[in-house]
């Protein structure tokens, strides 16, 4: 079979935001929305940057779309407690060849969750003998009042060349 044969994206946004509700749902909704990746329908994939793809600009996506994203979240119910999610993309030099995206969701503050999944999706580069042109990533922290939830996605789309 060929490439064309399957839907390959060759576009993706990394995307993050927090939210604090009554609920767990609407917590997860503004967490959404924060991360403007609250119009469209997300449908979770495991964490593989096609070959080829591009950063691109998710308002050029029509609302209700359905959109790939490797996601990171976490909620929770216990005030004063920190919460994060973030995810990380490895883009390496030979555009031929896919990168990785590492996503993960802490109870610890912001910046150490970055730093981990970073680690992360560095080692996923050197696990497969990948020369790393950049490593870009994207985080989300919360401290909780009444139910907070925050999100980190690596959305990914196909977008056609003009």
């Amino acid at each position: 079979m060929t490439q064309s044969s399957f839907l390959v994206p060759n576009r993706y946004a990394l995307v993050a935001g927090s939210g604090d509700a009554e609920s767990g749902l609407n917590a997860f909704d503004r967490a959404l929305q924060a991360a403007e990746g609250g119009q469209f329908n997300l449908v979770k994939v495991t964490s593989i940057l096609p070959p080829a793809a591009k950063p691109g600009d998710i308002r050029k996506i029509p609302a209700g779309s359905i959109v790939f994203a490797a996601i990171g979240t976490e909620t929770s119910h216990q005030h004063g407690l920190n919460i994060a999610a973030s995810v990380a993309v490895g883009v390496p030099e030979d555009s031929a060849e896919a990168g990785v995206i590492m996503e993960g969701h802490f109870h610890c503050p912001a910046t150490e969750a970055e730093e981990r999944v970073r680690a992360m999706a560095l080692q996923a580069m050197l696990d497969r003998e990948l020369k790393i042109a950049r490593i870009e990533s994207v985080v989300a922290g919360h401290n909780v009042e009444k139910v907070g939830s925050v999100v980190a996605a690596v959305l990914l789309w196909r977008e056609e060349e003009a």
